[in-house]
């Protein structure tokens, strides 16, 4: 059961409703105060051009967007990879670089320590190992903490066990003492969940679900597969794609023109291509790497189903993606998915004790119904809808205010 939060109250006080409702903050009203001159800090582990880049980064760049189009002064820190400049401005954004996937976690704060007077909020975003903002920032600095999901048994799957038992004590002990006064944000109920059960999280938590992109271009590219699945996202061992590239094997003989396309970069891209080698369906599987967003749209909308073996998500921003275009999705019921998909509904949830290709199978089955399935798509539509960028960043926007509000006057409070 998760731990009830308490101490939050007002425009911003955590709000069940339902597990399958967004909680949004509501959109900025005329009575917020402007941000106008406003100085914020993004840190986060990447930004959304580097090669293994997902929803995280999305996320955060979508706010600082919206951010600086109402008025605030955005700095937006990350890691660098081989090849990228230490700094530009892009969408408005002052875009600054600096280590490795390791390095970054000690010249962030170092970065920041330097500055620590010239910014009123920081929003500092934890992907398992956080930057420790309030131990480097002036103490009238407001400071964010972004959490899209708890990362313990993500540590233990990909690092060795010493490794990864420090990865769980600074994500949880020492963490939970660190933001204990400051608000944090996440992106599902299941991860608020989460946090309070796992991590046993002491800061109020305020939910401001991911967008989704309103509009939709689509190429016009021919698509094989009949019926056709597609993966969306990253290629990292983590999305465990190899168990969505055995399915094109695990269903061939009930659907023998069955194909699945995989869209996406990153380090896992020659291990598919083996697997299917291995598996005996190459010719079932299209590995396409990166496309533009009208040719992967174009996959995503021929597809019948959309399918993620993830067993680690803080939400699933492609589900509301391929949602958008009427494709469901089927997921495992695991913390985020099984607030991004509505189970019956929007797609389909495989429980534990379940099999991946079962329950693709038994989708393909109600989606060959073609009234079932028209009323699958717009449920689908519908749902996305409800999701937006500008919603969102509203709801980032209402809250960096009220963070503000608490230390007077601003902007300029740093200083």
């Amino acid at each position: 059961m998760a731990v009830p939060d308490v101490g939050a109250s007002g425009p911003f006080a955590p709000e069940r409703r339902g597990r399958h409702r967004p909680q949004l903050l509501g959109p900025a009203a005329a009575s917020q105060p402007s941000l106008r001159g406003v100085r914020v800090a993004v840190l986060n582990f990447r930004e959304p051009l580097q090669s293994v880049a997902g929803g995280a980064e999305e996320y955060a760049w979508q706010v600082s967007r919206f951010l600086v189009g109402e008025g605030a002064l955005v700095h937006f820190v990350t890691s660098r990879e081989p090849g990228q400049r230490a700094a530009e401005l892009r969408d408005g954004i002052e875009l600054r670089r600096m280590g490795n996937r390791y390095l970054v976690y000690l010249l962030v704060p170092l970065w920041l320590l330097l500055r620590r007077r010239r910014f009123d909020l920081v929003i500092d975003s934890m992907n398992g190992i956080p930057f420790f903002a309030p131990l480097v920032v002036a103490r009238r600095t407001a400071v964010v903490s972004l959490v899209h999901h708890v990362h313990d048994r993500q540590f233990y799957a990909f690092f060795p066990r010493w490794l990864a038992w420090i990865g769980c004590f600074v994500e949880g002990p020492v963490a939970r003492v660190v933001y204990r006064n400051r608000t944090t944000v996440t992106v599902s109920e299941s991860s608020r969940d989460e946090l309070r059960a796992r991590l046993r999280w002491r800061a109020p938590i305020v939910i401001v679900p991911n967008g989704s992109p309103v509009a939709r271009p689509v190429a016009d590219m021919p698509v094989e597969g009949e019926p056709a699945l597609v993966y969306v996202g990253r290629l990292v061992g983590h999305k465990r794609i190899d168990r969505v590239v055995d399915l094109a094997a695990d269903l061939r003989e009930a659907w023998p023109g069955l194909a699945v396309h995989v869209v996406g970069r990153g380090p896992e891209l020659d291990r598919l291509a083996d697997r299917a080698r291995e598996r005996g369906v190459t010719e079932r599987v299209r590995l396409h790497g990166y496309l533009s967003e009208p040719e992967k749209n174009a996959v995503i909308k021929a597809a019948v189903l959309n399918v993620t073996a993830s067993e680690f998500e803080g939400w699933g921003l492609t589900v509301i993606e391929a949602a958008a275009l009427g494709v469901p999705t089927v997921a495992y019921d695991v913390a985020g998915l099984r607030d991004s998909v509505n189970d019956g509904v929007t797609g389909w949830l495989v429980r534990e004790g379940d099999c991946l290709a079962t329950v693709v199978e038994r989708a393909l089955k109600e989606l060959a119904d073609p009234e079932r399935r028209a009323r699958i798509q717009d449920a689908c539509r519908n749902w996305a809808r409800e999701f937006t960028w500008g919603k969102t960043g509203a709801s980032m926007a209402d809250l960096v205010a009220a963070e503000l509000a608490k230390s007077t006057p601003f902007p300029g409070a740093a200083q």
